[in-house]
C-alpha cells in the first residue's frame, strides 16, 4: 500500500453549505417543536453539531440543547455512553444524533444508549458524510454528502481546524 497525499472532498465554504442545508431540512422537519436536542458524538461530531446549533438559532425559532456524547469507540459494547449534561430532560422531546461520518453505522447504533430508556418523541441521524457501508440497522436522516469508498479507503473529516478544515479520502 502506497502512501500517498489524500484528496480534498469537501473544501471548508462546501462544508458551511452542506451544514447551513442540514440546518434547514432539520428545521423544516422539525418546525412545529418548541426545543431540539442535538447530540454530538465526542470529537468532529460535536464539533458539527455545535456548528448546527449556531446555524439553527439563525434560522428557526425553537430553542436548541447542545449535549455530547462519549463512547469508546474502540471498545462500545464494553463501555457506557457517557452525556455531558446529566440534568437534560430527554423525554418528549426531539434528539437529532451527530457525527461527522457515517461508515458501517456501528458508533450510531451504539450511542443510542443514553435515549432508549426514556420516551423520546422522535430520533434522527444527522451526518456530514455517508459512506454507504451498512451493516448496523442505522440509516442517517440528514446527510451532508454521500460517497461510495471501498473498504480500505478512509474519510477524515477536519473541522475543528480552520486552517485545515476539509474532507479527505485517502
Amino acid at each position: 500500500m502506497t502512501t500517498s497525499q489524500p484528496t480534498l472532498i469537501l473544501n471548508a465554504e462546501q462544508i458551511r453549505q452542506k451544514i447551513r442545508r442540514i440546518a434547514f431540512q432539520i428545521y423544516e422537519n422539525n418546525f412545529e417543536e418548541t426545543t431540539l436536542l442535538l447530540a454530538g458524538i465526542a470529537g468532529e461530531g460535536y464539533v458539527l453539531a455545535e456548528a448546527l446549533a449556531q446555524e439553527l438559532q439563525t434560522i428557526a425559532p425553537f430553542s436548541v440543547t447542545l449535549i455530547q456524547l462519549t463512547l469508546d469507540k474502540a471498545q462500545p459494547i464494553q463501555s457506557a455512553v457517557k452525556t455531558d449534561q446529566a440534568e437534560v430532560d430527554y423525554a418528549s422531546k426531539v434528539v437529532v444524533i451527530v457525527d461527522d461520518v457515517l461508515y458501517t453505522g456501528r458508533t450510531l447504533a451504539f450511542s443510542l444508549q443514553p435515549f432508549l430508556n426514556v420516551p423520546i418523541q422522535k430520533l434522527q441521524v444527522a451526518v456530514l458524510v455517508d459512506r454507504n457501508h451498512p451493516r448496523y440497522p442505522v440509516a442517517a436522516d440528514y446527510k451532508g454528502y454521500e460517497l461510495s469508498t471501498t473498504l480500505t479507503e478512509h474519510v477524515d473529516v477536519v473541522l475543528s481546524d480552520e486552517a485545515r478544515m476539509g474532507v479527505y479520502l485517502r
